[in-house]
C-alpha cells in the first residue's frame, strides 16, 4: 500500500509499547525489546511507528539500536507536537521553535539523514488537548522542513475532518493516524474523507488498547470502555469461525473495513506480534464483516 510514494505493508509495528510502564524509561528487558524490533523486520514488517515522546528518546534509541544501518525498505513514522513532563503527561507542543527542535531530535536519534513521514499531532481527536498554535502556522512549519529536505512527508494525527482539509490547503498529507477500531468509530467521516482523498489513514489502539483480551480484568476501566458480554460473544464466535485469535480477527476487520487503512499494532511480545502480523492473511466473510460492523 502506498503513504504518498513510500510502499509498506498494511500491518506495521507501533513502538509506543517499547519504554518502560507509562511509556517512560527504558524497557524492564531491553534485549527483549531489541528482539521485538528485529522479528518484525524478519516478518516483512516495513512500517514502524514512532515518536521521540515515547521514553522520551528511549523507543527512537532502540529502533536505530536494533536496526540500524535500516532495510532500504523500511519506512519509519514518527510524530512531533508532543512532549513529556516529569508528571509523564503528554503535552501538545507545537509552537515553530518546538516543532524544529522535535524534528532534528528525532533525525539525531535515529540516525537518518530524512524522515520518511512525520506526522503534526493535532488534539481534534480529544486524546490530547490541541496546541494554542493555529494549526496553520505548526503545519506550516513541517512543511518548510519538508522543502529543506529534512521530512519526505507529512501527516496528521488526531484530527477532524476540517482540520485535514485546512492543512491540504497549506502542503500535501500523505497519512492521517487517529484512534479507531472494532470498539470505537468514531473517527469514521475522517476515514471516509482519507479514502476520498487518497490518504491514507493509519489506526492507531487498532486492538483497542488491550481491551480485547480474553480474561482482561475491566474492573478499573470507565464505564462503557470495556467491551460488553454481546460484543465479545460475536467477536469469539468470529474468531472460532477462523481458528484465530480476537486480535487477528480484529485487525482483520479494520483491513477489510477501507482500502486506504493500516494498522500499527504494538507489543512487547515476539509470539503476539508474529500473531498480529499473520492477520494480515485472515480473510473474513462478508457476514462475518457485517457481524463486526454491528459491534459498535
Amino acid at each position: 500500500m502506498k503513504i504518498g510514494d513510500l510502499t509498506v505493508g498494511r500491518i506495521g509495528y507501533g513502538a509506543m509499547q517499547l519504554p518502560g510502564p507509562q511509556v517512560w524509561g527504558p524497557p524492564q528487558d531491553p534485549g527483549n525489546a531489541l528482539a521485538v524490533l528485529r522479528r518484525a523486520v524478519e516478518l516483512g514488517v516495513t512500517h514502524l511507528d514512532t515518536s521521540d515522546a515515547y521514553g522520551p528518546h528511549v523507543a527512537n534509541d532502540l529502533i536505530r539500536q536494533a536496526l540500524h544501518p535500516y532495510p532500504d525498505d523500511l519506512v519509519i513514522a514518527t510524530k512531533v507536537g508532543v512532549v513529556r513532563d516529569e508528571w509523564r503527561s503528554f503535552n501538545a507542543a507545537a509552537k515553530p521553535a518546538e516543532l524544529r527542535e522535535q524534528v532534528e531530535e528525532n533525525l539525531a536519534r535515529l540516525g537518518r539523514p530524512r524522515l520518511d513521514l512525520v506526522y503534526l499531532r493535532v488534539g481534534g481527536d480529544g486524546l490530547l488537548h490541541p496546541d494554542e498554535t493555529p494549526l496553520a502556522e505548526s503545519f506550516g512549519t513541517l512543511a518548510e522542513l519538508r522543502q529543506r529536505g529534512l521530512i519526505g512527508h507529512l501527516g496528521l494525527s488526531g484530527v477532524t475532518v476540517e482540520q485535514l482539509k485546512e492543512a491540504r490547503e497549506i502542503a500535501p498529507v500523505a497519512a492521517v493516524q487517529n484512534r479507531y477500531h472494532l470498539l470505537d468509530r468514531g473517527s469514521e467521516e475522517v476515514l471516509r474523507a482519507c479514502e476520498e482523498q487518497g490518504v491514507a489513514f493509519v489506526s492507531y489502539f487498532p486492538l483497542a488498547a488491550g481491551l480485547l483480551k480474553p480474561g482482561l480484568d475491566t474492573s478499573q476501566l470507565p464505564p462503557g470502555m470495556a467491551p460488553a458480554a454481546e460484543q465479545e460473544r460475536v467477536l469469539d464466535e468470529v474468531a472460532a469461525g477462523h481458528g484465530a485469535s480476537r486480535a487477528q480477527v480484529a485487525l482483520a476487520w479494520l483491513l477489510g473495513r477501507s482500502p486506504a487503512v493500516l494498522a500499527i499494532p504494538g507489543t512487547t511480545s515476539v509470539a503476539h506480534l508474529e500473531e498480529n502480523v499473520a492477520a494480515a492473511g485472515l480473510h473474513l466473510t462478508a457476514a462475518d464483516q457485517a457481524a463486526l460492523d454491528a459491534l459498535a
